[in-house]
């Protein structure tokens, strides 16, 4: 299922609801994410650069170990 982000001043329904088609919604106020850390950020920008470079595992290896680990 896909989301759609939308922001609403309360009185014009915005083109986020318009556009959707008919059926059962559920919609509820955004609270906002907590920022990253500095180091949570780090992080991030040092594994894509990793990943840039050629490192990384493979989705068929991370999917592999993860079913591995689950298996009753």
């Amino acid at each position: 299922m896909t989301g759609k982000l939308i922001e609403w001043d309360g009185s014009e329904v915005p083109a986020g609801l318009r556009d959707l088609p008919p059926g059962v919604y559920v919609v509820e106020p955004f609270a906002g994410a907590e920022p990253l850390t500095k180091e949570e950020e780090n992080g991030i920008l040092e594994a894509l650069d990793d990943y840039e470079r050629g490192g990384g595992i493979p989705l068929e290896e991370v999917v592999r170990e993860f079913r591995g680990r689950n298996d009753p």
